[in-house]
């Protein structure tokens, strides 16, 4: 979403104004980062990619405070009375601030199922615990599917309010900092919602490839999939294909990934939400100084 040229004539805040200069820095670069690793379709999304993305946003918000409180801003949001430009950006704030936690809380589901599987896996394996565990996961990865549906949903009705509002120069870098922080949201759901129906499509040949006596070497089918497909297919080979023999410690090794990432996606998450309440406070008190 580009700022707009067609906003009102309010000279505020100046593209001059370091604070402003270094938000749009973030702004683009930012940007660059959707454009490369959310609307491309040539590779799929990966831990990496959103964990740049959340460090990027947090770069952006950081810039962000500084320009909501810098005194050139500050006067000029009082000199033209634009309360209600901070009221909208209020609203919004809380439905980005309810999103964030909720992608928290189904990052942190994901953990657990993680954790749980690594657990059984240090087990014998064929153990009834074991094949319950694999089970569990494989029934919690359809269940979440719901819950992901239901937060997307509710991004979108946040993105649709935003697209909708009155816009100033400084709207418009509001607008476009809340539209990046919804694709941020998003790349997390749709990556922890990686459908494992890709099985299916890629036919049995892809999962063999992938568990079957260390065969790894397929570097183009492996580049198609990402951390949480992974681990889809390694379980659905396990329950499918008992004439294969499953490579258990790769198998081990993929969790160990995906939990390590699941774990930098929540700590990632934890801080953009302290971000966004900390951007909460501060617009608050541009309207109670």
């Amino acid at each position: 979403m580009a700022i707009s040229s067609h906003v009102r004539s309010i000279s505020f805040p100046s593209r001059s104004q370091p604070e402003y200069l270094k938000v749009e820095i973030e702004l683009n670069r930012l940007k660059t980062w959707e454009s490369s690793s959310i609307s491309s379709t040539a590779t799929p999304l990966t831990l990496n990619n959103i964990q740049e993305g959340i460090v990027g946003l947090a770069e952006l918000y950081n810039c962000v405070q500084d320009l909501l409180e810098s005194p050139t801003t500050q006067q000029a949001l009082l000199k033209h009375q634009m309360g209600r430009l901070v009221e909208e950006a209020l609203e919004s704030s809380v439905g980005l601030i309810d999103s964030c936690g909720s992608t928290r809380e189904l990052v942190l589901m994901m953990k657990q199922q993680v954790q749980d599987l690594q657990s059984a896996l240090r087990r014998k394996v064929g153990d009834s615990s074991t094949q319950n565990c694999f089970d569990a996961y494989i029934s919690f990865r359809k269940k979440v599917k719901k819950d992901i549906a239901k937060n997307l949903k509710a991004l979108k009705q946040i993105e649709n309010k935003i697209e909708s509002s009155p816009l100033s120069k400084l709207n418009a870098v509001l607008r476009e900092v809340s539209a990046l922080t919804i694709s941020v949201l998003r790349s997390q759901l749709s990556f922890l919602s990686a459908p494992a129906s890709k099985a299916k499509k890629n036919g049995w040949s892809l999962i063999s490839k992938m568990l079957v006596t260390k065969s790894m070497t397929s570097k183009g089918d492996l580049n198609t999939i990402n951390e949480v497909e992974c681990v889809d297919f390694a379980l659905c080979s396990n329950i499918h294909i008992s004439n294969f023999k499953v490579d258990v410690p790769m198998i081990q090794r993929k969790l160990q990934i995906l939990n390590a990432g699941l774990q930098g996606l929540e700590a990632g998450t934890d801080s953009l939400s302290r971000l966004l309440i900390r951007n909460r406070v501060c617009l608050l008190n541009i309207l109670t100084p």
